[in-house]
């Protein structure tokens, strides 16, 4: 899966919140100032490209909707950036987190506990 540039990110954040929409649809759930027209259009064939994005073409107006769900990306995406700065080890992230976030110890007994939450949840769902 390719790697997404922040401005791609955001439109499919867009994308993967409304579900599918036209341009205009896309611009209005952007933050303000909004960017022009033809910057989304530009970007959402780029996605399409890049096969994240597909479409339905309605005469001259094309619906958009997401080709990759947000969870496929983001854990693909969580993959290259452990690898890339972590050595691949979550278990080097938390470190880093309780290191430089000043985490305390309620707060890994809470991450702790996420963490079982969504393993037994993870397991229940496979049986």
């Amino acid at each position: 899966m390719k790697e997404l540039t922040k401005a791609e990110q955001q439109v499919m954040q867009v994308l993967w919140q409304i579900e599918q929409g036209v341009v205009h649809d896309i611009i209005e759930k952007l933050p303000t100032p909004k960017p022009a027209y033809n910057t989304i259009s530009t970007i959402v064939r780029i996605l399409v490209k890049k096969e994240f994005v597909g479409f339905t073409a309605h005469g001259k107006t094309h619906q958009y909707y997401p080709l990759v769900s947000k969870d496929d990306y983001s854990k693909q995406f969580l993959n290259t950036f452990i690898g890339g700065y972590f050595g691949g080890s979550f278990k080097n992230l938390v470190s880093f987190f309780v290191k430089e976030e000043n985490m305390d110890i309620d707060d890994l007994d809470a991450l702790m506990t996420h963490v079982k939450q969504n393993i037994a949840k993870d397991e229940n769902s496979t049986d």
